[in-house]
């Protein structure tokens, strides 16, 4: 096995970064800020000026991310994007040099997680999956919640890379892991949004404040990430994504089907995913995952009160 140690030169190691979106773009902007000398590359080009302008090195193609880095970091959309910058001539593996570690932050199937490691075994490179949660606002704060599956030496050899990103950081054991863990979050963030919005269309329609009943019930069982970040961005009515709706329905899919393969019943979920379903059925999967409330909203033939 290439010891990943070997990548290890100065302290800042050279870092390229591939998926410059939401999350990505900012993620990146720590690690410039950080003082790692980082290679960016985006199908779209203005995320790619915009941090050239803070110091980053702009490269034409993965090959190329790849040829001038000790580590990349991929935040792409979902598992075809991710294969995709990996195989062909302008590939991750193109550039790659035996020792390379690539550390996938994107959100995909644990299946193709593990194809992919696989894949990159062949050509000694070291794959660490590590999604992330937090959405946008997680990537802007540097607060991400990291979940990390693959070596544990090449786990040791990113973490500092990881500490500038995100507060939460755990190395959950063999390649998947990360994946597998990505997926039970998002279980829970979509039981979460759809319950709040419920939740806040009962209390309108059944004539109590939904603000008051969120600052009371958040003293007690109910209490949850969910409403102490989300709430007043929808009494504000404010419904602009922190994290996509139409990627939370990715997610789900990516549930759905694990579920599927490991025979596991999921009927909260299930109801959950078409919920979202509907939502991106009304045309508003660039809205935030929390803009679920809509269907709710819809079904209860009721609009969510916002402020003045």
């Amino acid at each position: 096995m290439v010891d990943p140690a070997a990548n290890v030169g100065l302290p800042k190691m050279r870092v390229g970064f591939i998926g410059l979106g939401l999350m990505g773009k900012p993620m990146a902007g720590h690690l410039i800020k950080a003082g790692y000398p980082l290679t960016v590359h985006n199908r779209s080009r203005a995320a790619v000026n915009e941090l050239v302008t803070l110091g980053a090195q702009a490269a034409a193609s993965p090959r190329a991310v790849a040829m001038n880095s000790a580590v990349v970091i991929t935040m792409l959309p979902d598992s075809p994007d991710v294969e995709s910058v990996i195989n062909g001539p302008d590939g991750i593996l193109a550039g790659a040099r035996p020792g390379l570690i690539h550390v996938d932050m994107s959100t995909i199937a644990v299946t193709a997680t593990r194809r992919i490691a696989a894949l990159e075994a062949e050509h000694e490179v070291i794959h660490l999956d590590a999604p992330v949660s937090g959405g946008e606002i997680g990537a802007q704060n540097a607060t991400l919640t990291i979940m990390a599956g693959g070596d544990e030496d090449a786990m040791r050899v990113v973490e500092p890379i990881f500490k500038v990103l995100g507060k939460r950081i755990t190395h959950l054991g063999p390649s998947g892991c990360g994946q597998v863990a990505k997926a039970c979050n998002q279980i829970m963030v979509a039981a979460q949004m759809v319950a709040m919005g419920e939740l806040l269309i009962m209390a309108q329609k059944a004539g109590a404040d939904p603000e008051k009943v969120v600052e009371a019930i958040k003293g007690g069982a109910a209490q949850c990430w969910t409403l102490d970040n989300k709430p007043q961005r929808l009494f504000a009515g404010n419904r602009a994504p922190g994290f996509k709706a139409s990627m939370q329905l990715k997610d789900l899919n990516i549930v759905m089907e694990m579920a599927k393969a490991y025979a596991v019943p999921l009927p909260g979920t299930a109801a959950n995913t078409q919920v979202f379903n509907a939502l991106i059925a009304n045309g508003l999967g660039d809205q935030d995952n929390a803009a679920v409330i809509s269907v709710i909203e819809q079904l209860a033939h009721t609009l969510l009160k916002t402020k003045d």
